[in-house]
């Protein structure tokens, strides 16, 4: 199915979103919009839902209400239902919480297993080459094991496996976890980079509200699986009295 009249390349757009883990109800009327070529923060503490978001997107849990819709190319797919491999395939990534790194391979063979993807494939060499001249510490240590790595290494590399599979859409699922305060100021500034230099189509979720306001186009603080604030531009994220009251410790 095409789009007609505003080009929307590539996005997402989430409608009535309802979905949990068997008689528990996590996510409660979700709906949301992430822009073609925009960086999205999906802000709020543990336990309100972020990652279900995250994997209901990803086909990793199935809403029991609700519709998923991706843009790729102009062409819009559902996603509801779908399997996950189906919905990498159509470009759509996923930058795991806690890295989900294969620890007893090297970091490069970690970066070649993240080119699976069918589209990906005939550019491995171009891809590999990106990531390495793109993260130098990576290149740096192609041999090691990226489970003797730090913290901060060890997202580097998640995130660069993502880019080797040539992604239209990135996830992000609390990239600032376990990393020290200037990592955590790094890895942001970094996917700020890379958004911007590859033209992606970013959704973050974060808990760290000072780090991710930084570099969001737009956002969503989610409370108790239901959206409590929206914001349609950086201006209204960084000075929303919510956000500066309750998470930023401001009055």
């Amino acid at each position: 199915m095409k789009s007609k009249g505003l080009t929307l390349a590539n996005s997402l757009f989430i409608q009535g979103l309802h979905a949990g883990y068997g008689e528990v109800r996590v996510l409660s009327g979700i709906s949301m919009t992430v822009p073609h070529g925009q960086t999205v923060a999906l802000l709020g503490t543990n336990g309100n839902g972020k990652s279900t978001l995250i994997k209901c997107i990803m086909g990793q849990v199935r809403p029991t209400a609700g519709r998923i819709l991706a843009t790729i190319d102009d062409e819009t797919f559902d996603l509801t239902g779908r399997k996950t491999e189906d919905i990498v395939g159509l470009g759509i990534l996923l930058v795991p919480e806690g890295r989900r790194l294969f620890s007893k391979l090297t970091v490069e063979e970690n970066l070649l297993l993240g080119a699976y993807r069918e589209a990906a494939r005939a550019r491995i060499a171009d891809s590999l080459s990106f990531c390495l001249d793109t993260f130098p510490r990576l290149k740096e240590r192609r041999r090691q094991p990226a489970g003797t790595m730090s913290g901060g290494e060890q997202q580097m590399l998640a995130i660069a496996r993502a880019l080797m599979a040539l992604p239209k859409i990135l996830l992000i699922d609390e990239p600032s976890v376990g990393l020290a305060p200037i990592l955590v100021s790094k890895t942001i500034e970094t996917i700020a980079a890379l958004q911007k230099q590859l033209g992606l189509t970013v959704l973050m979720a974060e808990q760290n509200f000072r780090q991710a306001i930084r570099i969001a186009n737009r956002g969503y603080v989610l409370v108790r699986g239901q959206i409590a604030m929206s914001a349609d531009d950086a201006h209204a994220l960084q000075h929303s009295e919510l956000v500066r009251r309750f998470y930023l410790g401001m009055h």
